[in-house]
């Protein structure tokens, strides 16, 4: 059996031939393995966002902010994540957010 890491470059591979649904679906996999896994979720956040399923996009995204609380990328990728989805105030809050926390780390 494939571990999480195993799966999630498997994926990985399959996004950059263009299958992204395929991809989703190693992940998916990686995550039943390990719900915690925060790469896993930050790269479904990416690819269900490419394919405009935003929704989706933003549920993982906030599980990475959720895993990796004090990781101003994880912020910034949601800030990302919700201007993609046209949920400007939610982006500018999120980058505000990582802001904040990359200003307290130095």
């Amino acid at each position: 059996m494939p571990t999480p890491t195993e799966l999630y470059d498997q994926a990985d591979k399959l996004k950059e031939q263009g299958k992204l649904e395929e991809a989703i679906e190693l992940l998916k996999q990686a995550l039943e393995l390990d719900p915690s896994f925060a790469l896993g979720h930050s790269a479904l956040a990416v690819y269900y966002g490419r394919l405009g399923r935003h929704e989706e996009a933003i549920q993982h995204g906030l599980k990475v902010v959720e895993l990796e609380p004090n990781d101003p990328f994880s912020y910034t990728a949601m800030s990302v994540t919700f201007q993609r989805a046209g949920r400007i105030p939610e982006a500018e809050e999120y980058k505000a957010r990582a802001q904040m926390i990359s200003m307290h780390r130095h």
